[in-house]
């Protein structure tokens, strides 16, 4: 099933149904829901008792090997780091797998899990497009996330996207379209997908037993799943500890922060201090913080002491740690440097 926000985009890709691209580009911000809406997409594609308005049956044999992740018309393509998480039962090829057991038996068995789509899968992934069709139908491929395929897994795709065999669709999902390469976006039909309402989200939040959920679809950015997963984060704690120190401003303890969120990943640590920038500046020039009007007061108090060069400044250092957040690097000493040049802006 799609989530309650997103029937209006269903109901207007419907229209497409008479011509359907052979590859389709669903993009839109983080946590709303559009990996769901692309397999249910998948699936109805591939439904043989398909409803009026596009919707799988739910009934047939190919909803019933779809729901057990065994359809043989059906691939979905993501980065190892991502397969677990989202419970997917399907694999991109078998070479991929044997390449795994061979890095394990060669003693690779601490080799993190890559976020990356490999080349090595979409290889997989064109000898199932290769193939005919199991059920007489079409075929349907998910790439989730799209900006996750490496330079050489994008160049291996785009021959088959270019010229692709006949009734196969590909459905790519992505949140980041501005990471794809252009020769990726021009062989898509992109298609925006749409941000709820905050009445919506914050019903449907609170229909999940979320409680807060008005402040924490804020720091979500709108974004419903998101905002589930704060609710539930075992590092909530962390985070309002963290804001407390950042609400402080010229008080900040740089050495305590740095103590404290060692063993935290650096691109979860820089989500908090972006946002707690973002807001500093959107305080002094709006009155109206977008991701913590809760801490309204302390925004005000600290927009109005931070120096507007060093802000920008600081700024730049960011946004330059942004650049290196997955490289192995001491994050003790990322988060002390980091929460010394937030102090100085009050200097």
């Amino acid at each position: 099933m799609i989530y309650p926000w997103q029937a209006d985009d269903w109901n207007r890709l419907q229209q497409l149904r008479g011509h359907w691209p052979h590859a389709l580009l669903l993009h839109g911000q983080a946590g709303i829901g559009k990996l769901r809406f692309a397999q249910h997409l998948a699936q109805g594609l591939l439904c043989e008792d398909q409803r009026e308005n596009g919707e799988p049956c739910g009934a047939c044999v190919a909803c019933n090997w779809f729901v057990q992740g065994n359809h043989p018309d059906y691939r979905i393509v993501v980065p190892e780091a991502l397969a677990a998480e989202a419970g997917l039962g399907y694999g991109a090829d078998d070479k991929a797998d044997k390449a795994d057991k061979a890095d394990a038996d060669e003693g690779k068995k601490t080799r993190a899990p890559s976020k990356e789509i490999k080349i090595e899968q979409i290889r997989g992934l064109l000898d199932f497009v290769g193939v005919g069709s199991h059920r007489g139908g079409a075929r349907v491929v998910v790439l989730y996330p799209a900006e996750g395929l490496n330079i050489a897994a994008a160049n291996a795709l785009l021959k088959t996207l270019e010229e692709p065999p006949a009734g196969v669709v590909f459905l790519m999902v992505s949140a980041r379209v501005d990471r794809l390469l252009p020769t990726i976006i021009s062989r898509c039909r992109q298609w925006p997908m749409s941000m709820p309402s905050p009445e919506a989200a914050t019903q449907w939040l609170a229909a999940q037993g979320v409680s807060e959920a008005p402040a924490l679809l804020a720091e979500a950015g709108g974004a419903p799943l998101t905002a589930l997963a704060l609710a539930s984060d075992e590092n909530r704690t962390l985070r309002d500890w963290t804001l407390k120190q950042l609400a402080a401003g010229p008080e900040c303890d740089a050495f305590a922060c740095g103590e404290a969120l060692q063993k935290l990943p650096v691109p979860l640590v820089l989500g908090w201090l972006q946002r707690w920038m973002y807001d500093l500046l959107a305080q002094r020039a709006a009155g109206a913080p977008r991701y913590f009007p809760q801490a309204s007061a302390a925004l005000t108090r600290c927009a109005s002491q931070a120096d507007a060069s060093a802000f920008a400044r600081f700024m730049r250092t960011v946004t330059r740690q942004r650049a290196v957040e997955n490289h192995p690097l001491n994050a003790r000493l990322v988060f002390e440097e980091l929460f010394l040049g937030y102090r100085e802006l009050f200097a």
